[in-house]
Order: C-alpha cells, then sequence, then structure tokens
C-alpha cells in the first residue's frame, strides 16, 4: 500500500509540476505578447513625438527669426483682407525688403486635393512666386519668404489657389490680398 500511495503522490507532484509548466508558459506568451504590443505602441508614440518635437522646433525658428524682424525699424508688417471664397480669412506678412520676411495666416480652410495656396508678390510688373502655403486643420499656416530681386520694394501680397503642380503666373481664385 505504501508504494501505491508514493507512486500517487509521484503522480500528482508530476501532474502539478507539468500543470505549472503549462500555466507559466502560457503567461509568459501573453506577456510577451503584450510586451510586443506595447514596445510597437511605444515606437509609434515616439516617431510621433519626434515628429512632433520637430515642427515645434521649426516653428520656433520661425518665430525667433520674426521677433528679429520686428526689432528691426525698417521692417513692415502687411495686413491681408480675405477675399472671394475666404472672406473670414486674415493674413499678416513681415517684411524687409534686404531680408526677407514671413507669412502668417488664420481663418483659411485646407486647399482642396490637387491644389494649393499660392503667395504672390506684386512690385512694378507682374506677380512674382513667392512660395507655396500650406495650411493646418485649423486654418493656419505661416510661410518663410525670401527677399525680393535687388531688394525691390513690393507694393502688394496676394494669395491664391492654385494647382498643386505650380503655375507661373496666378491663375486661380485670389483669397487673400494686402492694401
Amino acid at each position: 500500500m505504501n508504494q501505491h500511495r508514493l507512486s500517487w503522490a509521484v503522480a500528482t507532484a508530476a501532474a502539478v509540476v507539468v500543470a505549472a509548466w503549462f500555466t507559466g508558459a502560457f503567461v509568459a506568451a501573453r506577456y510577451e505578447a503584450r510586451l510586443g504590443q506595447m514596445a510597437r505602441e511605444t515606437a509609434a508614440l515616439r516617431a510621433r513625438l519626434e515628429r512632433d518635437l520637430a515642427a515645434l522646433n521649426e516653428q520656433l525658428a520661425q518665430y525667433r527669426s520674426a521677433a528679429d524682424l520686428l526689432r528691426d525699424p525698417a521692417t513692415q508688417v502687411v495686413a491681408l483682407r480675405g477675399l472671394g471664397p475666404s472672406p473670414e480669412a486674415t493674413g499678416r506678412v513681415l517684411w524687409h525688403p534686404a531680408i526677407g520676411g514671413h507669412l502668417f495666416v488664420a481663418g483659411l480652410p485646407p486647399a482642396p486635393p490637387g491644389k494649393a495656396y499660392a503667395l504672390w508678390s506684386i512690385a512694378d510688373a507682374a506677380p512674382r512666386p513667392a512660395g507655396v502655403l500650406r495650411v493646418d486643420a485649423e486654418g493656419r499656416g505661416s510661410l518663410r519668404l525670401a527677399p525680393a530681386e535687388g531688394g525691390k520694394p513690393v507694393k502688394v501680397f496676394a494669395i491664391t489657389l492654385e494647382p498643386e503642380v505650380g503655375v507661373a503666373a496666378p491663375s486661380g481664385p485670389m483669397v487673400l490680398r494686402s492694401k
């Protein structure tokens, strides 16, 4: 009988060990899967944070440059008013003929697919392309402006809605204009 009890005890102990091993393996596999998922989520979050940080650093550099422009007495602040399809839109150009400037807009709806907002500077003759403006979902956007050729004064700044591929002269509706 002792032999019989001993074999039952050994069998029970072996069953407990096997059950514990399977339970441990199951729990470990679940935790490893969850850890893998958390690692992927962390990597995606880190990538998003790095993109956001780069965008914020770019925005900070623009604001510092704009602040430097505002300290210069030769800088002009030019207001832009909404027209046509975007009468509620507003804009400001901080402009220095020798240095260039910055454009800031608000209230402009995002451009439709295949379209982009183009900034034009008008001195004495035909409008010259001054850059392509992108706006966020809230209708805000900014753009760094290069100085005019030869430091010529700019009389008018205008923004039109153009094909995304770009055009040499304005062809779309004007949405913002100075003066």
